[in-house]
C-alpha cells in the first residue's frame, strides 16, 4: 500500500524572477479605448475603439474587402433568411449599387423573406400562432411566384429567375426596391439560391415542382462554382447561414480547386450571433487560414463593417 507523503513548503526566495520590462505583452497603452466626443465622426468613432483581435479582425474585414474591389476580384455575400428578417436588405443593395458586393447567395428561406417583403411589405409569419390549426405556410402567393420563378429558372438559375420576376412585374412587386434578388437582377450581379427540399414552406404546396427546383438550385451551384473559382483575391462572407451555405461553400471550394482554382489569397469570414460548427470548419479552418471570425449581432456587425470598408476604400 502506497505510503502518503510529507510535503515541505517550497523556499520562494529560489525563485528565478526577470525584469517585466523583459517580457513579451498582449496589451499596451496604445491598444486602450479613447472616449470619442458626442459630435465624433464614424471615423473618429472607430479610431476611438480599443485593439483587440476582435476590432482587428473587423478592421481586417473591411481591408480585406477594399483590396478584393480595387483588384476586380469578387466579394460574396451569403445570407441567411434572418438577414433579410434584421432589416439590412437595403445595406447590402447600397453595397452592390458601389461595386462592393458582386455575388449574393441565400437559401430557399432567404429567397422567401426577400420576395415577400417586395411583394407585400411584410414576412415572417410567427409559427407559434398558426401551426397547431394548420395554416403554417398556407399562404397562397409566395409559392406561386417562387414555383413560378424555379420553372423559369431553369435555363437561367433561380436566384436570377426569382429577380427577374420581380423586376419585370412591378404592379405585383411595389417595393422592389428593398429586394436583394431583384437588385442583383437589376445590377447584373450573381445570385444564387441553394434550395434544400423539405425546408421552406413553398415546398408543401402542389404546385410545388422537384424537378424545376432541382434543375435551378443545381444551375445556380454550378454558377457559384464559377464564383468561388474567382476568388483568388477575392472575400467569402458569410452572414447567418450555420448549416446549408457553409455546406454549399465547401462543395463549390472543392470543385473550383478540382479544376485548377489557385485560392491562397482568398479571405473568409463569418459574422453571427454565434459561431457554430460548420461555419469554423467549412469557412475558417479548412479552406484557408485566413478566416476572420466576428460574433455579434447582424444588425450592428454588418452596418459597422459598411461604413469600414466606405472608408477603407475612400483612403486608396
Amino acid at each position: 500500500m502506497r505510503q502518503p507523503k510529507a510535503y515541505q513548503p517550497v523556499d520562494l526566495d529560489r525563485l528565478d524572477v526577470f525584469s517585466i520590462a523583459e517580457r513579451e505583452h498582449k496589451v499596451h497603452l496604445d491598444d486602450l479605448a479613447s472616449p470619442a466626443g458626442v459630435g465624433a465622426s464614424l471615423a473618429q468613432f472607430f479610431d476611438s475603439l480599443p485593439s483587440t483581435p476582435v476590432t482587428a479582425g473587423l478592421r481586417g474585414l473591411a481591408a480585406a474587402i477594399a483590396h478584393a474591389v480595387e483588384a476586380d476580384a469578387p466579394v460574396a455575400v451569403a445570407f441567411g433568411g434572418h438577414v433579410v428578417k434584421c432589416g439590412l436588405g437595403p445595406l447590402l443593395i447600397n453595397m452592390m449599387e458601389a461595386g462592393i458586393i458582386t455575388a449574393v447567395v441565400t437559401h430557399g428561406a432567404g429567397a422567401i423573406h426577400d420576395l415577400e417583403l417586395a411583394y407585400h411589405g411584410a414576412t415572417s409569419e410567427d409559427p407559434a400562432q398558426t401551426i397547431r390549426d394548420g395554416r403554417f405556410g398556407m399562404v397562397e402567393e409566395t409559392p406561386s411566384y417562387l414555383n413560378d420563378a424555379a420553372r423559369l429558372g431553369r435555363h437561367r438559375g433561380l436566384g436570377q429567375a426569382i429577380g427577374d420576376l420581380m423586376n419585370e412585374d412591378a404592379e405585383d412587386f411595389p417595393h422592389a426596391d428593398v429586394s436583394i434578388l431583384a437588385a442583383a437582377s437589376r445590377l447584373g450581379c450573381t445570385a444564387t439560391v441553394h434550395v434544400a427540399i423539405g425546408t421552406d414552406t413553398v415546398h408543401m404546396h402542389h404546385e410545388a415542382d422537384g424537378g424545376d427546383i432541382g434543375e435551378a438550385s443545381l444551375l445556380d451551384f454550378r454558377k457559384l462554382c464559377a464564383v468561388v473559382a474567382d476568388m483568388r483575391e477575392g472575400v467569402w462572407i458569410n452572414l447567418g447561414s450555420a448549416v446549408i451555405l457553409p455546406e454549399v461553400f465547401m462543395k463549390a471550394y472543392a470543385v473550383a480547386t478540382n479544376l485548377g482554382a489557385t485560392l491562397d489569397k482568398m479571405v473568409t469570414a463569418n459574422l453571427d450571433q454565434i459561431q457554430h460548427y460548420r461555419p469554423r470548419e467549412n469557412l475558417l479552418g479548412r479552406p484557408t487560414d485566413r478566416g476572420i471570425a466576428l460574433t455579434g449581432h447582424h444588425e450592428i456587425l454588418v452596418p459597422l463593417l459598411r461604413h469600414l470598408v466606405l472608408l477603407e476604400l475612400d483612403r486608396q
